[in-house]
């Protein structure tokens, strides 16, 4: 298993970043608050974990090994793969997840695309013991500095969005409501916030 990657950053993207190891770049899946700590250019440290399939070889990478670790431990649950834990982090950020799965708290799980009020239950009763340990340990996301960004955003917003479960439709709404809000200087991993704020309301 690959447990973290160092050096430089080749890329950045909303939701992954390529990391040059040893003259090979490695592209690891991220959440958009992982992937807008990471600046190109400049080393960066990942906990990782790599997930085999039959048709593939994929990495994940996270900010510190706590949240490595609590997206490897909602995978316990039956019917929960690598896509839906991403997007339970990219959502709500880990220390907010372990403070809803230990509190029960089923509402803020179903904000989740692909969870329903059964799976928040579900997750709740296979979870609250063993998120306990590392429940608060959450790391801090790191922002980047806001650049002016021109509507290219839109795109890369929706498709984030509709990469995390959520429809079309959905995305688009949330990209248009986001439009009228965010700062005229926001940067895209700030629009994708607002957008994922939107999206739990």
């Amino acid at each position: 298993m690959i447990a973290s990657v160092r050096g430089p950053v080749g890329h950045v993207g909303l939701d992954h970043v390529v990391v040059e190891v040893g003259g090979v770049g490695m592209l690891v899946h991220t959440t958009p608050a992982t992937a807008a700590a990471c600046h190109r250019g400049r080393e960066a440290t990942l906990a990782t974990t790599l997930v085999v399939r039959e048709d593939s070889l994929t990495l994940y990478g996270f900010s510190a090994a706590s949240e490595r670790d609590m997206f490897e431990t909602v995978q316990t649950v039956s019917g929960v793969g690598p896509r839906l834990a991403l997007a339970m982090l990219s959502v709500m950020g880990p220390g907010e997840l372990a403070a809803a799965l230990t509190t029960g708290d089923t509402k803020a799980l179903t904000a989740i695309p692909g969870i329903g009020a059964k799976s928040a239950q579900r997750l709740v009763l296979e979870l609250k013991d063993k998120v306990a340990a590392i429940h608060g340990s959450g790391p801090g996301t790191g922002r980047v500095p806001p650049a002016p960004v021109g509507e290219p955003w839109r795109e890369q917003v929706a498709e984030a969005l509709v990469g995390l479960g959520w429809s079309a439709k959905q995305a688009a709404d949330a990209v248009e409501r986001v439009a009228d809000t965010a700062p005229a200087d926001a940067d895209v991993a700030t629009r994708l916030r607002l957008a994922l704020r939107e999206m739990r309301r």
